[in-house]
């Protein structure tokens, strides 16, 4: 349970919530045609991409310190 919370409280970070509203703002505009398909699959691309290879970095970082 502690670490399930952990993880909630971690998500609650403002780079965090900044990417997944600009994610869920294009989603919106994206499902109402008012942004081309083409700048949402960047966008969101861009943003995921973003975040998975920053958390890959730091976890194999942190696998380097405790070696």
């Amino acid at each position: 349970m502690q670490d399930f919370l952990k993880k909630i409280t971690n998500l609650i970070e403002v780079k965090k919530l900044i990417a997944l509203t600009v994610v869920y703002v294009f989603c919106g505009l994206a499902i109402f045609d008012k942004v081309d398909t083409a700048i949402f699959t960047n966008v969101v691309t861009l943003i995921v991409g973003y975040y998975f290879g920053q958390s890959t970095t730091r976890a194999a970082l942190n696998d380097n310190k405790t070696e």
